[in-house]
């Protein structure tokens, strides 16, 4: 999504080479931690022991069906993994040790987007990954540069509502930063914009703040690309046209208020900048 975008990053300064005075017996006192004595962060007592993967790994395999119809698909996973998802430790916890089978169906499921929940499970993240250090996504040869249908972006929004559904909040966060990877169309951002508007919650802001502030600073430029998209998407999604509106004016009334605290540096509007789509 073209929308700027700056992941929370949070560093810790150091200085290791500042000098330090000792009084009298604090080198004993020193040399005692330096030859094993408690570390300062070993205060709060025990920390809980980690859980190995092998553990995951030997739990008992649950059976997912995705879709339904002729569109089901079979999918497994190990239940110590799924269980991390609050969604599926209810799940799982009417399971029995008779034999019965240890099956869970997910038959409104996108079958991509629960693929991305299980890598995600396994290995912590899922394709295409993020570049470090940078706002870009690993290379798929399988899909264009440019995002013109908006199938990307949707690939992405639904992680993020499959893993709101599960209660992942890690996998949230990080399907938002990587919609803001995305370089797409006004059409697919039309697309884009649809889906979240229909499938999340109004008070999550984390997604549709993005959204609106984005047409609400270029709609004046690509709505011309997709007049009539950008036109039925208001009409079925009022909130969407609200949320517009209501930046637009805000902007509208900033840039008034800051002409007559300025009344000499010109008329105060400046060029708009185009998106790249």
């Amino acid at each position: 999504m073209a929308e700027e975008f700056n992941d929370d990053v949070v560093e810790e300064q150091v200085n290791p080479g500042a000098d330090v005075e000792m009084g009298e017996g604090d080198e004993a006192e020193g040399s005692t931690a330096r030859n094993g004595g408690e570390l300062p962060f070993a205060e709060g007592g025990d920390t809980e022991p980690r859980t190995s993967f092998i553990s995951y790994l030997t739990s008992p395999v649950v059976t997912l069906l995705v879709g339904n119809g002729d569109t089901e698909t079979i999918l497994t996973a190990h239940q110590a993994l799924l269980a991390q998802s609050p969604f599926f430790s209810d799940a799982c916890a009417a399971f029995t040790d008779d034999g019965s089978p240890r099956q869970i169906e997910l038959a409104t499921e996108e079958l991509d987007a629960v693929g991305c929940f299980l890598e995600y499970l396994y290995t912590g993240d899922y394709f295409p990954r993020k570049l470090a250090g940078q706002r870009l996504l690993e290379q798929d040869p399988s899909i264009p540069n440019v995002d013109e249908t908006g199938d990307q972006l949707l690939k992405h929004a639904r992680v993020y509502t499959l893993a709101e559904k599960f209660g992942i909040d890690k996998l949230k966060s990080l399907a938002s930063s990587k919609i803001h990877c995305v370089n797409s169309t006004a059409k697919g951002e039309i697309a884009y914009a649809r889906y979240i508007y229909q499938y999340t919650n109004k008070d999550d802001t984390t997604v549709r703040a993005p959204v609106a502030n984005f047409w609400a600073t270029r709609s004046h430029t690509l709505r011309a690309e997709a007049e009539e998209e950008f036109r039925s998407l208001c009409l079925e999604f009022p909130q969407f046209g609200y949320d517009v509106l209501t930046r637009v004016l805000d902007e509208k009334l900033k840039r008034e208020r800051n002409e007559k605290l300025h009344p000499g540096t010109g008329s105060g509007r400046k060029r708009a900048r185009h998106s790249n789509v």
